[in-house]
């Protein structure tokens, strides 16, 4: 029976005591006709089968090949190899499933990360993506256990909206109306009256709105779900669909949402560091030997475990976004013209920017608060008192090392008349949002909210340079394979 089997973790903390185990997976590697090392996604250490030889069928012996998948029934015993405490002696050998040898493109050798993307559909079956996806697993669950833990709610919000929370315009559209002759109005629009749901709809860029209404009646709740940006950016940290957390939260300011973000980055890591720390321990050997390959000035000044463990007893920084363009500007970077993009106030800081606060003038995680007005959404809150020319809102963002923005956020507009004006400067229609503006007018507080892209954390986490690592099967521009 299949449920009487061994997973090959927990059968290697075990101590040999000669007792019978069945194991199952698939074959890493097979020697001298004896050996087998067998894996089965549970850990990155294989099990060492031995096969006594004259036991066992020549025939079935020929079919133990890379990748072909095994039913191993055998005493356990301790090994006298080196590197493992225990082998398993067989005495029962089923084959399960064959692998054509020289059809599989997985040999027993080191492969690139670009190659090895080609073929997402069989890449979680070697060690870096075996450790980066059980790394994944382990921060999605520490996602949920941090906000049950805190009394969030966990809302479901729609993946099909009529609304652009972010006013950005890159959506994907979501229609049944034929592509090539599209019901037209009088003046050679197309009717989406006649469309499944009435009206023009997209897949959602972000689930915040319908959050906003959850929070201003549960008080807190927070979204985990998939969300979608028509951005052609072929970059190493964009993808066109990811996972978005998004918490809101009622009775709560600018402050507070800073505090929760920074408790929250803080739990997840300490949680993989916990649980995961043998696939921790391989990708930061992974990555120290990938930056041997670096000039000096371009190596991580810490390795990934030590970055890690800064980042989680550390305070963040925290400075106004008009205190970051100051140091920007008086930064020997600008000086030197070291950077790509200009630096003034009311830009929109990019990613070296950002990196430059983080990795080289305060070496450690930062939170930025108080945008310019002008390059953030309508629903954040206006400051009081500014400077006419220089209005901004609460706005925050949480910039890591490594990878810049890893998480967005601000304090939202709550007063109506504020929120309204915002609306009609920045021309988002009023009428087709009446559901959000309710909220306002129906017992509104002071509440606030932080988007964090999962994929961006768990690429910090894992140390992987490029996004389209971190997540199974990677959707970009022109990119839609499996």
């Amino acid at each position: 029976m299949f449920n009487k089997r061994v997973k090959i973790k927990d059968l290697l903390q075990q101590d040999a005591n000669e007792q019978e185990v069945t194991v199952m997976g698939w074959v890493r590697t097979f020697r001298n006709n004896q050996f087998v090392a067998l894996n089965d996604g549970s850990t990155n250490n294989n099990l060492q089968v031995v096969l006594e030889l004259g036991k066992f069928d020549e025939e079935l012996l020929k079919r133990i090949t890379t990748s072909a998948s095994l039913k191993v029934t055998g005493i356990v015993l301790p090994s006298q190899g080196k590197g493992q405490k225990l082998e398993v002696k067989a005495t029962l050998l089923e084959i399960l499933g064959d692998s054509d040898a020289e059809k599989y493109p997985l040999q027993p050798k080191k492969h690139s990360l670009e190659f090895l993307r080609e073929i997402a559909h069989l890449r979680f079956r070697t060690n870096t993506y075996g450790s980066v996806f059980r790394l994944r697993h382990a921060l999605a669950f520490a996602v949920h256990k941090f906000y049950n833990e805190k009394g969030f709610l966990y809302l479901h919000t729609p993946v099909i909206t009529a609304s652009d929370a972010e006013g950005a315009g890159e959506m994907f559209r979501v229609s049944t109306l034929p592509f090539d002759n599209p019901p037209r109005n009088e003046d050679g629009t197309i009717n989406y009256k006649e469309d499944f749901f009435g009206k023009a709809t997209n897949l959602t860029v972000s689930g915040q709105l319908e959050g906003e209404l959850g929070a201003t009646a549960f008080g807190e709740i927070y979204t985990f779900g998939p969300t979608f940006r028509a951005e052609n950016s072929n970059t190493a940290r964009h993808l066109a669909e990811f996972w978005m957390i998004e918490p809101e939260m009622a009775f709560c300011d600018l402050e507070d949402n800073m505090n929760l973000a920074e408790e929250f980055i803080k739990y997840i890591i300490r949680y993989a560091m916990e649980h995961n720390r043998e696939d921790l321990e391989f990708l930061a050997q992974r990555l120290a030997d990938e930056e041997k390959q670096l000039p000096q000035d371009k190596r991580s000044e810490l390795g990934l475990i030590e970055k890690l463990e800064f980042v989680v007893n550390n305070e963040f920084e925290r400075i106004t976004y008009t205190e970051a363009i100051d140091i920007l500007l008086q930064s020997p970077a600008y000086k030197k013209k070291k950077f790509q993009y200009d630096v003034k106030w009311g830009i929109d800081m990019q990613s070296e920017h950002e990196r430059y606060l983080v990795e080289k003038h305060f070496k450690k995680p930062v939170i930025v608060t108080n945008y310019p007005a002008a390059i953030k959404a309508f629903y954040m809150r206006q400051d009081d008192g500014c400077e006419p020319g220089r209005e901004t809102v609460a706005a925050m963002d949480i910039l890591a090392p490594g990878i810049g923005e890893i998480v967005g956020g601000s304090q939202r507009e709550e007063r109506l008349d504020k929120l309204e004006q915002r609306m009609k400067e920045m021309h988002v229609p009023a009428e087709d949002l009446w559901w959000y503006l309710d909220t306002r007018r129906f017992g509104s507080v002071p509440h606030a909210g932080f988007g964090l892209g999962f994929e961006r954390m768990v690429q910090f986490v894992t140390g992987m340079g490029n996004i389209r690592d971190v997540i199974a099967f990677p959707r970009t521009p022109k990119n839609c394979e499996f």
